[in-house]
């Protein structure tokens, strides 16, 4: 029976035969660059293909210092360095020491150039992007339905929120038909009216996401008439998706947390919500309350029975004052016409006695002027019969009939000579 060996044995020997191969410890090898990655210890890990065929390729952080240019996907390079294997695994790969550009690779290629068309036709422009709803009920998901992409959308919608349906539409995300299998999938959840869509799988290399590069895929997107997420590789991974998308999502994750909202802080934000409106509304109430109580003060002050009782009350003060002002003038009046009285009263009797003193006077002179008292002495007052006195001798002829009135009654004489007398030159 022939030699066992072990799996250790027989990946050291293999180990030992390409360490021996003078070609493969110095070798350069030109191909287009996939599935580039670039670890956070600072190697690169890639891979290197053609049309044909692909090898593994490594640079470690060591060696980066001769790359002069970032490694990307779809660049055409030649890689110096060693072919070993990883004892481990029991496979093997390029170790590079230096990588020189020689240009880009098919695929890129035609990568560049569908971008650039679809980018022309305006399938990339912001006005044609849809906006994701906040509060989604109804998630749609077209992925394979036993990568790790589906597991994660579903850990996570389930974590955030356990009322969001997810509808899962099973799609080719790789190989051939992929492309026509995820656009079915974008039409079927289409014409379900659901709220958002999330398109997309896990990480690969180019090859590997090359269906979301094709543009039946980027169309089926563009035209669908809700939401569209997509999810495609990992957070270097770009496709013609990404651009068409209405929102990029750089891992299956991430795409189920912008589509699937938390109802934990949702419950919370509500919570916080509802109390602080309450405690505004008790506020307001409050407030409310207060001005109501201040309006009620104002209106029972504005109050018109009340007006009118004020001004009941003041006219019947204002009728007490000026009862009391009439009063008060009519005493002073009447003081004021006692003492005019009284005054006019003193001044007539004054003038009174002095009018009677006057007249007594007067009447004095008047009794020392009267003929009846000269007659009293034994005199007589002569008149004709028309009683015109008669003071001289020439007014009368003989014959005339004169009066002669004395202190006690009358004589009726007749003229029966008239003497007159001789007036002295002394007497004139």
């Amino acid at each position: 029976m022939a030699g066992v060996y072990s799996v250790t044995q027989i990946n050291a020997y293999i180990k030992n035969m390409f360490a021996q191969d003078f070609a493969l410890n110095r070798i350069s090898i030109k191909g287009e660059v996939s599935n580039c990655k670039y670890h956070t210890s600072g190697h690169i890990y890639f891979t290197l293909k053609d049309k044909a065929s692909s090898i593994s390729a490594v640079m470690f952080a060591g060696s980066r210092k001769g790359l002069s240019f970032h490694l990307e996907e779809g660049q055409q390079i030649v890689a110096k360095g060693s072919v070993e294997v990883y004892e481990r695994d029991g496979r093997y790969q390029l170790y590079a020491q230096e990588i020189t550009k020689e240009g880009m690779g098919d695929l890129f290629e035609r990568f560049l150039k569908l971008r650039n068309e679809l980018e022309e036709m305006g399938m990339f422009s912001p006005e044609y992007k849809k906006e994701i709803p906040r509060y989604a009920g109804r998630v749609g998901v077209v992925t394979a339905p036993t990568g790790a992409a589906i597991r994660d959308i579903m850990n996570i919608s389930a974590r955030r929120n356990p009322f969001v349906q997810l509808y899962l539409y099973p799609a080719l995300v790789q190989g051939k038909g992929a492309a026509e299998s995820i656009v079915k999938g974008i039409e079927a959840l289409d014409q379900m009216g659901l709220d958002v869509l999330i398109v997309g799988r896990g990480g690969g290399s180019i090859e590997d996401l090359w269906a979301f590069n094709e543009e039946v895929v980027a169309r089926a997107i563009f035209n669908c008439s809700v939401p569209v997420i997509s999810a495609v590789g990992h957070e270097t991974d770009v496709t013609i998706a990404d651009y068409v998308a209405d929102m990029r999502a750089p891992t299956p994750s991430a795409a189920a947390e912008l589509a699937v909202f938390d109802y934990k802080q949702f419950k919370e934000q509500t919570d916080s919500t509802r109390y602080t409106l309450k405690t505004m509304l008790e506020r307001k109430l409050e407030r409310c309350r207060f001005y109501a109580d201040q309006y009620g003060l104002k209106l029972k002050y504005f109050d018109p029975r009340r007006a009118i009782r004020e001004r009941r009350q003041r006219l019947h003060d204002l009728e007490e004052k000026l009862n009391s002002m009439i009063l008060r003038r009519i005493e002073s009046e009447r003081r004021h016409l006692d003492e005019s009285a009284l005054i006019m009263s003193r001044l007539m009797e004054k003038q009174r006695l002095r009018d009677r003193h006057r007249m007594e006077l007067l009447a004095g002179r008047l009794h020392a002027c009267s003929p009846l008292t000269k007659i009293g002495g034994g005199y007589a007052f002569i008149t004709d019969l028309k009683n015109r006195r008669i003071d001289s001798v020439m007014q009368a002829e003989t014959g005339d009939l004169l009066h002669l009135t004395l202190k006690d009654g009358m004589i009726e004489a007749e003229v029966t000579a008239v003497e007159p007398k001789e007036v002295s030159e002394a007497d004139k």
